[in-house]
């Protein structure tokens, strides 16, 4: 048998929670309706060579199945402001009202944009009507993004953007693998000055070598600690990962800037969304 963790989180801190999918992976889902809440909001990634019309079409269903569909804006992939006005156009057309705006996967900016702020200030999202805007947020730090005092400085610039427009804004972070970073970043926000709602990143269930390759690839930092701890067990080497002591610890000691959780479903989509649909299903607990 297999024991699913139960009251992990208590409630509240997954209330609200989001989840990401990408063109190809969200194809493989018949039916979003049958694994996550009505409303749920889905961030749909757009990594770079992704046709943008196959962002439009899984925004598309998503709105048409009854979710929050969030397109991402990779500022280094758009080539100029009306690359830009005709994307946010488009997905208005869909009734997207919702976006992730941040620099993007690659290092040499492609066109006019290298960051989320030139996005902000293009004043395009306003003009389609956009209301809820994402930005990132790396509680470990990034080596491309400079150092702590320029994010800071960034991420206080963010936070004067909402105070001064309409924008509904928040941050969503990558994915980490140990509360006390995250405590200790969300400390250092609010000596900036930054009154942003956080979104933490969790990554779901997924091989233990599965989830070191992606933080590999994606430069998390020193919560990679717990999963190289883990890896010298062979007994345990083979077993799924689940963020159940993340989670526990982060509900124990919240952090008053995190609104919810964010789930980076590395490990599939729908493993993440059983796993979650488990944490408020007494009837799971147990599991064959």
């Amino acid at each position: 048998m297999n024991i699913v963790p139960m009251n992990v989180a208590p409630k509240g801190l997954l209330d609200g929670f989001s989840i990401e999918v990408m063109p190809r992976t969200a194809a493989k889902i018949p039916d979003f309706k049958a694994i996550l809440p009505a409303g749920t909001r889905v961030y749909v990634a757009h990594i770079a060579g992704t046709p943008i019309e196959d962002m439009l079409a899984t925004a598309a269903r998503l709105v048409a199945e009854g979710f929050e569909a969030m397109p991402h804006f990779p500022a280094r992939i758009i080539a100029d402001k009306a690359t830009l006005s005709d994307w946010v156009q488009r997905y208005a057309g869909l009734g997207v009202r919702s976006a992730l705006l941040l620099a993007g996967g690659v290092d040499t900016p492609e066109g006019d944009f290298s960051d989320s702020m030139q996005l902000l200030e293009s004043g395009v999202f306003d003009a389609n009507g956009f209301t809820r805007l994402h930005v990132a947020g790396h509680p470990e730090g990034n080596r491309d993004i400079g150092s702590d005092a320029e994010v800071m400085a960034a991420l206080k610039w963010k936070s004067d953007f909402q105070n001064r427009t309409d924008a509904r804004m928040g941050i969503v972070t990558q994915f980490v693998f140990e509360a006390a970073p995250v405590r200790d970043w969300c400390s250092r926000m609010q000596a900036a000055g930054v009154q942003l709602p956080v979104h933490i990143g969790v990554a779901g269930p997924a091989k233990l070598q599965t989830l070191i390759r992606f933080s590999m690839a994606c430069g998390v930092g020193p919560s990679l600690r717990v999963l190289t701890r883990r890896a010298r067990d062979v007994t345990r080497l083979l077993r799924p990962f689940t963020p159940a002591a993340l989670l526990a610890d982060l509900a124990a000691n919240r952090p008053a800037a995190i609104e919810s959780v964010h789930f980076f479903p590395l490990g599939g989509i729908r493993a993440t969304t059983d796993y979650i649909s488990a944490q408020s299903d007494p009837a799971a607990r147990l599991r064959a």
